[in-house]
Formats: structure tokens, sequence, C-alpha cells
């Protein structure tokens, strides 16, 4: 408990991050409905206590309620947490609008950006339930099963109502979890997203052996890739040397817990990209990112080298091989954000 009064906050999606975040909120005292698709998953939820498929081991503390139900997840519901794959986002959100409150706060732990119109998210959350709505996104260097299992952690909590992001902080807030606050809302969602992409990245040159030098120059690289990307959307620079910026970024790259490294990782190895995604069994946002990542910087005329590499690799059938040493053969030039 860390002595906020008590909130219903229900959890959107019941994979491995909304789960560890509905831990998180159930073991600081709240109420957590904790809402999934699939029934069969809930009633394993409910029968295991624990969620075997995605966080096996790790039980769920009193607070959560599984349901498959969307009007009882948010029957008397203090904030709206969703925590689903990009790529149903906005179908999620549809699905919710007609049962939330106007005043009921929405924040997404989703890290990504909308495949088919290159829309960050809280663009995606104007179009669906309302341009003034209130709203808050969560981001940064988090492994799901470190904070289920009560791990130090750290992440940012991104709103432009100053209010709403210091109450959201303070319900995540714990002895071994901290969140920050920023009004950044396009800078945190723009790490958040690109990291998985310079993680894919970084993941095949480990696994072709191109070595800690290679990696930590990717990991430089990808963060001046990142900081172009975001400036040019409007963010903030400093947004991007905390930690939904360089600090997910550095994780994400270096670390197997990784899905999108591990995805790097079996392309590397000369896994198809069907064969990666089956490996790792969840989804692979980096995936469908650099496909948005890379029409996007087109669109807004961004060189981002490594993005290139990936989508080339994704997308044309590049050679992982040849991928990495296109970027280390580029033309000679200064070096600069």
């Amino acid at each position: 408990m860390n002595g906020n009064h008590t909130l219903a906050i229900p959890v959107i999606g019941a994979g491995s991050w909304g789960t560890a975040l509905a831990m998180l909120l159930a073991r600081n005292g709240h109420r957590v409905p904790l809402w999934d698709h699939d029934p069969e998953h809930v009633e394993r939820l409910r029968g295991e206590g624990e969620n075997a498929r995605y966080l096996p081991g790790i039980p769920l503390p009193e607070g959560i309620l599984p349901t498959a139900s969307l009007e009882e997840a948010l029957e008397g519901a203090d904030l709206l947490l969703v925590v689903v794959p990009s790529h149903v986002f906005r179908h999620v959100l549809e699905s919710l609008r007609p049962l939330m409150r106007p005043d009921l706060p929405l924040l997404w732990a989703t890290k990504g950006l909308e495949q088919g119109t290159t829309k960050l998210l809280h663009q995606v959350v104007a179009e669906t339930v309302g341009e003034d709505h209130p709203c808050a996104v969560i981001s940064g260097p988090t492994f799901a099963g470190e904070v289920a299992r009560g791990m130090p952690s750290a992440v940012t909590v991104a709103s432009t109502d100053d209010e709403l992001s210091e109450r959201v902080a303070r319900a995540l807030h714990n002895s071994s979890f901290r969140a920050y606050t920023s009004d950044d809302v396009v800078g945190v969602e723009i790490g958040g997203a690109v990291k998985n992409v310079m993680a894919i990245a970084a993941g095949i040159a480990d696994g072709l052996g191109f070595g800690a030098n290679a990696r930590a120059a990717l990991i430089t690289r990808g963060l001046a890739e990142i900081q172009r990307l975001g400036l040019a959307l409007g963010a903030r620079q400093s947004t991007f040397l905390g930690l939904a910026g360089v600090g997910d970024l550095v994780l994400t790259c270096t670390d197997d817990q990784s899905r999108n490294r591990r995805f790097g990782l079996a392309l590397a190895r000369g896994a198809s990209e069907e064969r990666a995604r089956e490996e790792i069994g969840q989804v692979v946002e980096g995936a469908g990112t650099t496909e948005v990542v890379h029409r996007l910087a087109m669109n807004l005329g961004i060189e981002m080298p490594i993005t290139r590499q990936v989508y080339e690799v994704l997308y044309r059938g590049g050679d992982p091989r040849e991928a990495v040493q296109a970027l280390f053969s580029r033309a000679l030039k200064p070096e600069e954000g």
C-alpha cells in the first residue's frame, strides 16, 4: 500500500505488461478489474491465480478481478488504463467509448504508432473519445516480469494536464516503483515506439556477432534518429535524454527479455519473420512500427538510416548482414543529432 486512498482502476488487456501493471496497482491497494477479450484466458487467470501464459509463477495479488466484460470492468472506475497492442488500440477505444463517462481519465501504456495512418496514439485517442478528454501515456524502461516481481523500476507519465499526470504517478508509485511526470506527450510516445525498431537492429547486429562496439554505435545513432523524428513532430529534446528516451532504448537494445531484440536475434540466425514471431509467442511491436516510422520519415523528409535498413530486411527481403554492413559503409559525415 502506498498511502493513497483506494481507486478503481480497470486495466484493459491481460497480456504480460497489462497484468504486470495491474499487479503493481493492486499491491498499491487499488481495486483492479483486469479485462481480456479471451474468456478462456480470463477463466485461467481466475482458476490459477496467476497469468501462467505470460508471467508464470507470479501470484496475482488480492484486488485483481479478472473479467471478460467491459461493462463489469468499467463499473465505478476512477481511472481507465489501456494496455493492448497498437494494432488493436483504436478498435478497443471504440468499444470502450460508449461505456466511458466524459470525465473518466484514459491512460495507456501501449508503445507504438497506428499502422495505416501513421498517427500517434494520442491522436487516435482524440479521434475516438474526443480532443478534450482527460488522458495520459505511461512509458519507460520496464520489463513486465521485473515489475510483476516488484523489482525496482521507473516510468514517465505524460499528460498536458499536470494534475492528472501527478494523480496517475501517485497511483503507480511505491517503494520499488517510481513515476516521474512530463507534459511532452509526443516525445514520450515517440521514444517508446521507435526504440523497438532500434532493438530489432541491435538484435540483428548482435546475432551476427558484430560485437559490443557495433551495439553501442547503433544505440547512439538510434537515439539520434529518435530525436530527429521527435523534434520534427514537436517533442522536446530533453525528453529523449530521460526514461522514455535513452532509458527505454538502452534497456530494449541490450537485454534478451526484449521481444524486439530477440526478434532481431532470430532473424540473424536465418529464421523467417513468421518463425521468429512464433518463437517469441507475443506481439513484436517493432515489426509493424518499422513500416510506420519509415513511411513517416519519408513523408517528413527525415533521414533515419537504421530504420531504413530494418525496413529493408522486414519488408523488402533484405539480407540482415548486408543491412548492418550498409550502415557502417555510409559516407563520412560529422557527428550530429
